[in-house]
């Protein structure tokens, strides 16, 4: 799909609020940080502070995420949703970069869907405090981010990346509404910015799955399709027969047949556990059988069977919460810009050819699915 047109240009730059902001929140909150600062490292965060070599990059995200948002507070996308909400490319300038936000009404649309305040939004993805730096595993060269309380997950992509996206997300929307629940990753902004007299690059930005953070012990990234020795059974019996496990597994089922129909591969399931404290525990009384925390859903009598439905945990970001009998498990599936095109297909066959015999990661996007839902299957009880 060719990269729409773009649109207009406007010159906005953070307020001077915005700025007292983050000296106010530097100060106030410099300590805090000193303390949590062990903790981060180990779970490969770091801050990005004015030495850092990306600290500039950051600066300029946050100041251009500032004045984006700034927009669709101002002029909040309003009547039905249009072909034109998908295509639109606003293109601001700044001093020394400009930034782009790509589909911005669509965007704003689905924020709003799921609950999200564009005044948090722009206050956590602004000025207010530095970003942390994410140190992936990932063999892409993509760099990672998180917003500074952690509730928001940023990532370069390359523009072919961004084009599957763009071109996916109505549908990505409208499974949105028919699973409200769904275990996909929210993603809620595709950006590009471009230096003075540089390459443009892009990034997104989603919603954590692992949020809140605080008390989260142990996290895990398996493969779909390698083994994951080792690793403990996940517990999902919280009420009689395993309802949890039930919803689970055919919400795996939902999300991987759709990724198959967009010809989708290479997705990764996150999944993070901790142990229930006493202030998380017996608040069976307090789950509510409900859509409007996560989306608003559909409303004929025929999608409402499908939607699977679930409890939803009385929890910051519920949608990627499961608790069972001792632990409180996050759940879900990332990764999603990888199309089984042209050049997969001659990664498939060339490791055919080179390793016969041998399993891969690179196979038809039915046979990716399935493996994965087969994963999950086997390794919970």
């Amino acid at each position: 799909m060719a990269a729409p047109s773009p649109g207009p240009r406007e010159v906005l730059a953070p307020s001077p609020e915005a700025g007292g902001r983050a000296a106010t929140w530097s100060s106030r909150h410099r300590g805090l940080l000193w303390r949590l600062r062990d903790r981060q490292v180990r779970l490969g965060l770091f801050e990005i502070d004015p030495g850092h070599e990306l600290h500039r990059l950051t600066c300029m995200m946050q100041a251009g995420l500032w004045a984006a948002t700034q927009v669709s507070m101002d002029h909040p996308p309003t009547g039905l949703p249009s072909e034109e909400d998908f295509s639109e490319v606003l293109t601001q300038a700044h001093e020394g970069f400009e930034l782009g936000t790509l589909a911005g009404p669509a965007f704003a649309r689905l924020r709003r869907s799921l609950g999200l305040a564009e005044e948090d939004y722009q206050a956590a993805l602004g000025p207010g405090g530095p970003y942390l730096q994410f140190l992936s595993t990932s063999k892409s060269k993509a760099s990672f981010f998180l917003s500074h309380d952690q509730r928001f997950f940023l990532k370069t992509q390359r523009r072919r990346e961004v084009r599957a996206l763009l071109a996916h997300l109505p549908r990505y929307v409208r499974h949105l509404q028919r699973h409200p629940h769904s275990l996909l990753a929210r993603l809620l902004g595709v950006h590009s910015l471009r230096v003075a007299g540089g390459k443009k690059k892009y990034f997104i930005i989603m919603q954590s799955v692992f949020y809140p953070a605080g008390r989260i012990s142990e996290r895990a990234r398996p493969s779909s399709w390698v083994s994951y020795r080792g690793g403990r059974r996940l517990l999902f019996l919280p009420w009689g027969e395993g309802p949890q496990r039930t919803w689970l597994l055919r919400q795996m089922e939902l999300d991987t047949a759709f990724l198959q129909e967009l010809n989708v591969l290479d997705y990764s399931l996150l999944m993070a556990s901790q142990h229930l404290h006493e202030d998380e525990r017996g608040r069976g009384s307090s789950l509510i059988f409900c859509t409007a925390r996560s989306m608003q859903g559909a409303q004929s009598p025929q999608e409402l069977e499908t939607q699977n439905r679930r409890l939803l945990p009385d929890a910051s970001n519920a949608l990627h919460i499961l608790d069972g009998p001792e632990h409180r498990y996050f759940l879900g599936l990332v990764d999603l810009a990888t199309v089984y095109g042209l050049r997969k297909r001659l990664e498939h066959l060339w490791k055919t050819l080179r390793y016969p015999g041998r399993t891969f990661s690179t196979v038809s996007p039915a046979h990716y699915a399935r493996r994965l839902c087969q994963w999950v299957e086997a390794h919970t009880e």
